[in-house]
């Protein structure tokens, strides 16, 4: 159904956004980039197996987007799942901070940062808006030609969330120094929205630069695998359209 399958999506969302970014605010300082690397990348891995046999687990509008370019999914299921998407990672944002203000001394998500993405003065090492750029198009391209080429009938569907879980970890040890990386735009949009000011003045990178590399993730493996047959995730439970 339809509707269950943007359902699971939203959760994925939610689970990859509170996991990912929790990590990152409640214990970024004790674990460090490579402990939010996992938190981000076992998220993502234990949600493909979850969610994945009902939507395929996007739970990305750039993987989506994608799918949708390599004609995995139509367009009215892919703008189901970006809006589903977009308010998982919303809800999971308002959750999260509402914990993290219960802490003794409060917490201000505007000054602190709530794990927003960012460049410039708000990047973690300094890094202007073209060095962020580049990094999201090209890391997103990485995770979409992953998600890609691990589902296609000539890997190994079934373990397809253990290289793209693995993945993601990579792609964050790259990305966190230089903007907390995004490769997600409703990842982005969730943290940004309650800490408004400079978060949502450079929202626009982390919507438009993954959204390129999704695209460019797509062309290359448009080359590379043409005339293969494909498959998504849980393509069985989608086509089945599980009650």
């Amino acid at each position: 159904m339809p509707i269950r399958r943007a359902g699971a999506e939203a959760v994925g969302t939610f689970v990859l956004v509170f996991g990912g970014v929790g990590t990152a605010v409640v214990a970024g300082e004790a674990v460090g980039a490579l402990g939010i690397a996992f938190a981000f990348g076992l998220s993502l891995l234990v949600m493909a197996y979850a969610v994945g046999p009902i939507s395929g687990c996007h739970i990305n509008p750039a993987v989506t987007l994608g799918l949708l370019v390599r004609g995995k999914v139509d367009l009215p299921e892919a703008v189901r799942y970006w809006i589903a998407q977009v308010v998982g990672a919303i809800l999971a944002a308002l959750v999260l901070l509402l914990i993290v203000k219960g802490k003794a001394g409060g917490y201000d998500a505007g000054a602190e940062g709530f794990g927003a993405n960012g460049f410039g003065d708000h990047s973690p090492d300094g890094y202007p808006w073209g060095s962020a750029f580049a990094a999201e198009v090209v890391l997103t391209s990485f995770l979409v030609f992953a998600v890609l080429a691990c589902t296609d009938r000539i890997a190994s569907v079934a373990f397809a969330g253990i290289p793209i879980g693995i993945v993601l970890v990579l792609i964050h040890l790259v990305g966190i120094p230089i903007d907390n990386t995004s490769v997600n735009p409703a990842r982005s949009i969730g943290p940004a929205i309650f800490v408004g000011g400079w978060a949502l003045e450079q929202l626009w990178l982390f919507i438009v630069a993954p959204l390129v590399g999704a695209v460019l993730g797509a062309v290359v493996h448009a080359v590379l695998f043409t005339g293969e047959p494909h498959v998504d995730i849980g393509e069985s439970a989608v086509e089945a359209d599980l009650p």
